[in-house]
C-alpha cells in the first residue's frame, strides 16, 4: 500500500512540474492583488491576446528567454480548442491538430476566430521521440462593442487618516497604484476634503493613476450609506453651509411620498433621494453601500427600507462586493448575501450596475486592499467614461479572499471575459503598476527624485495593453 502511494504521488507531481495542465503554477509568486501570472506568459509574448470576433487574425507566439526558444532539431504540433462555440463560419474545430514549424523565432498562425469566447492553444514540442508541453496561450475573441474598450481597475470606498483610517491621502492613492488600480477616490465619511487632497499633491506629475473625488455619505439621522464618487461638490459642504435648507429640501421630499411601503422610515428614504439627487446635479455617480454592513448586532438597514430602496432604483450603483476581512467573512458572509440580494433583484427584472470596493481603513494592515475592487471596460480612464461603463453594464465586482481565488460578479457576459483577464492579462498589468506606486509613495516621503523615475514608468500599461489588442508585428 505504502508503495503505490509512492508511485501515485510521483506521477502527480510529474504531470504538475512537466508541463500538464498551466504546470508550476501554483508556485508562481502572488501579487498584491493576489494574482499570479503564468509562466506561460511570463515566458512567452502572446501578440495579441484579445482580437476581434469573426475576423481573420494572425497571431504569434514569440519566446522570451533561451529556456523556452524554439529549436530546430524540435516538431512543433499546435492543437486548438474554442472554449464556447464549434465553428460554422469557417473557422478550424476542436482539437485540431497542426505542424508548425517556427519562422525568425516565433510561431504564428492565420485563422478565423468565431464568436465572442476563450480559445486554447495547446502547443507540443517532439524531440527524439519524447513529446513535452512547450507552452499553453489562451486568445479572447471580443465583438466589436467590447473589443474597443481597455480594462480599469478601481477602487473609491476607502478612507485616510482626515476620517477614520490610518494613513494620509497621498499615501493611500501610492498604495492604490502599487495594489495594481488605475483610478481611485477617497470616500472618507463626511468629508471630500480627503480625495481633493490626493488629486492635488501629485497634480502635474508623470503618473498615469487618476485620481478623483469622493466622499461617503450619510445624513444625519439616516442609516444608509451612499458613496459619491466623482462630484464637483461635496454634500457635507451643502450641510455646513445651510444645513436649515438641506432640512428644508428633504423635508419637500418626504412630504410628496405618496405611496410608501407600510413601515417604511420616511424621513430615511427622503434623505436617500436627496443625497442621490444632489451627486447627480454635481455629475457624480451614487452607489448604495454595503447595505448588509453588520453594526449594533444587526443589519445596518431595515429590510423594509432595503426593498423600497431596490424597487425605486434611486441609486446609480450597488456594491455588490465590499472589502471584508477573512475573519469577519467567516463569521458572517457579508458578500454571499449582497451576491444574492443581487441575483434576486436581476430575477425581479430589476438591472443594477456593479461594483467591488475596499472599504479599507487602515491599508498597509488590511489583508483585503487591493483584493475587492471594481473592473471597468471603457475606453478610457476618464472620468465620465468610468462612470458610463458602471451605469452602461460593463463594470462588474471583483473579490480575491485572503490572496487566493479571484471571483468576478456582474453581467454573465462581462463577467467571463473578466474571468479571462484575471487570469491572463491583469497579472502583469499589476506588476507594471507596482514600481510606479512605490515611487508615488517615496515622492509623498518627501524624495522629490521618485519623479524623474517615474517619468520612466509613464505609459507602460498603455504600451501593454498596445501589444495585448494590437495586431501581431
Amino acid at each position: 500500500m505504502f508503495m503505490k502511494k509512492q508511485i501515485v504521488l510521483m506521477l502527480v507531481l510529474s504531470l504538475f512540474f512537466t508541463g500538464a495542465g498551466f504546470a508550476g503554477f501554483l508556485e508562481t509568486p502572488h501579487l498584491a492583488s493576489g494574482l499570479q501570472i503564468r509562466p506561460d506568459n511570463r515566458y512567452f509574448d502572446v501578440l495579441p491576446r484579445i482580437v476581434p470576433a469573426d475576423q481573420e487574425s494572425t497571431v504569434s507566439f514569440v519566446p522570451l528567454f533561451d529556456h523556452v526558444k524554439f529549436t530546430d532539431n524540435a516538431i512543433y504540433e499546435l492543437t486548438y480548442t474554442p472554449m464556447e462555440f464549434e465553428p460554422v463560419k469557417g473557422g478550424p474545430v476542436g482539437g485540431t491538430k497542426t505542424v508548425i514549424i517556427p519562422e525568425n523565432g516565433r510561431i504564428s498562425i492565420t485563422m478565423l476566430f468565431e464568436e465572442e469566447q476563450e480559445h486554447d492553444f495547446i502547443l507540443n514540442k517532439t524531440v527524439d521521440g519524447k513529446t513535452t508541453q512547450a507552452g499553453r496561450f489562451r486568445i479572447y475573441s471580443l465583438k466589436p462593442d467590447l473589443y474597443g474598450m481597455r480594462p480599469y481597475k478601481g477602487d473609491f470606498h476607502q478612507h485616510s487618516h482626515r476620517s477614520d483610517g490610518v494613513e494620509s491621502p497621498p499615501y493611500v492613492a501610492g498604495i492604490c497604484r502599487r495594489a495594481g488600480l488605475d483610478f481611485t477616490a477617497l470616500s472618507d465619511h463626511h468629508f471630500r476634503g480627503g480625495s481633493i487632497e490626493a488629486r492635488d499633491f501629485y497634480n502635474g506629475l508623470p503618473i498615469d493613476l487618476r485620481l478623483y473625488p469622493g466622499e461617503e455619505c450619510h445624513f444625519p439621522g439616516n442609516p444608509v450609506h451612499i458613496l459619491s464618487f466623482g462630484a464637483e461638490q461635496g454634500l457635507t459642504e451643502l450641510w455646513k453651509n445651510d444645513q436649515a435648507a438641506c432640512d428644508r429640501e428633504i423635508a419637500e421630499i418626504q412630504a410628496a411620498l405618496t405611496d410608501l411601503p407600510a413601515g417604511v422610515n420616511p424621513f430615511h428614504y427622503a434623505a436617500c433621494v436627496w443625497e442621490t439627487r444632489k451627486i447627480a446635479e454635481f455629475n457624480g455617480m451614487s452607489m448604495f453601500c454595503h447595505p448588509y454592513w453588520v453594526t449594533g448586532n444587526r443589519y445596518n438597514v431595515d429590510e423594509r427600507l432595503m426593498d423600497h430602496i431596490f424597487a425605486t432604483g434611486i441609486f446609480d450603483a450597488y456594491e455588490v462586493i465590499s472589502g471584508f476581512d477573512w475573519n469577519s467573512l467567516n463569521s458572517l458572509d457579508v458578500n454571499g448575501i449582497q451576491v444574492a440580494r443581487y441575483v434576486e433583484e436581476c430575477a425581479k427584472g430589476r438591472r443594477m450596475p456593479v461594483c467591488g470596493i475596499g472599504d479599507t481603513h487602515g491599508h498597509e494592515r488590511s489583508d483585503q486592499f487591493g483584493r475587492y475592487y471594481t473592473l471597468v471596460l471603457a475606453p478610457s480612464s476618464d472620468l465620465q467614461d468610468l462612470i458610463a461603463g458602471i451605469k452602461g453594464f460593463r463594470s462588474v465586482a471583483v473579490e480575491t479572499p485572503k490572496g487566493e481565488l479571484a471571483r468576478a460578479y456582474g453581467p454573465f457576459r462581462i463577467v467571463k471575459y473578466a474571468t479571462y483577464l484575471l487570469r491572463e492579462v491583469l497579472p502583469q498589468h499589476d506588476e507594471l503598476c507596482f514600481e510606479e506606486g512605490r515611487l508615488m509613495i517615496q515622492y509623498a516621503s518627501g524624495d522629490t527624485s521618485a519623479v524623474d523615475r517615474l517619468a520612466l514608468l509613464q505609459g507602460q500599461v498603455a504600451r501593454f495593453y498596445d501589444k495585448v489588442y494590437s495586431p501581431a508585428k
